[in-house]
């Protein structure tokens, strides 16, 4: 896994140094910035994951940093200023910070709460799988869903992309007996009406492109009166 690196913005050095050194310990990579243009520098040279900014910085303060990573960022911001009264904290935090410390501070929990919007933020940005349609196999019969290609036997088969629908809708529900009402509202998505005898005739192309003699009901079964069902 990656290491995670932190921006410690900070005039005062011995400050810097401290919150690196605890940093270190939690096993993350610290770069350092003395004033607020070199903390821009920074963010735009390295990857960082979560910035730690003191207000009152030479260059630009941590006010207007804030503003300029906000633009283009949404990485993690914490204030760590010797302004410590509540509009100060309430001021950091509509400019933009995610939270904020007063000095003097405890740099373990500095460290906690590193480690708390750490969690948030990674967690929040981890990008998301969209669920795949599952490949149906079943009776020599592989069927992908997001190509939406067919296998039968080994070898390809090209449908149309009703049929494809009605292939997957059966081969997806082994033995299941689907009505050709039930088939035409889920496949064409409207009332189906009587003497309509269109799924009828999918099927019966269909049957053909899967190599089945449809006297044998090999894959795609009728069930007299009922409707249809795929036993492979």
């Amino acid at each position: 896994m990656e290491r995670i690196t932190i921006l410690i913005a900070d005039d005062e050095a011995e400050i810097a140094d401290l919150v690196e050194l605890h940093l270190i310990k939690q096993g993350y990579h610290c770069i350092k910035a003395k004033d607020g243009q070199e903390a821009l520098d920074a963010i735009l040279k390295h990857p960082i994951q979560l910035a730690i900014l003191d207000i009152m910085m030479p260059k630009l303060d941590g006010y207007e940093v804030t503003r300029q990573i906000r633009d283009k960022h949404h990485m993690p911001i914490i204030f760590l200023s010797a302004k410590s009264s509540d509009l100060d904290k309430i001021t950091g935090l509509v400019q933009g910070a995610d939270d904020y410390m007063t000095k003097p501070f405890n740099p373990m929990e500095l460290v906690a709460r590193v480690n708390a919007q750490l969690r948030r933020s990674l967690q929040f940005n981890r990008p998301v799988e969209a669920d795949k349609p599952a490949v149906v196999e079943v009776g020599g019969v592989v069927i992908h869903p997001e190509e939406r290609t067919v296998i039968v036997d080994g070898l390809p088969v090209n449908l149309t992309p009703k049929e494809f629908d009605i292939l997957h809708l059966l081969a997806s529900h082994p033995k299941k007996v689907f009505s050709t009402e039930n088939i035409f509202q889920q496949i064409w998505g409207e009332a189906y009406y009587t003497g309509n005898n269109t799924v009828m005739v999918h099927i019966r192309t269909l049957r053909k492109k899967l190599g089945e003699d449809w006297n044998k009901n090999k894959r795609i079964k009728t069930v007299w009166g009922v409707g249809y069902s795929f036993d492979g």
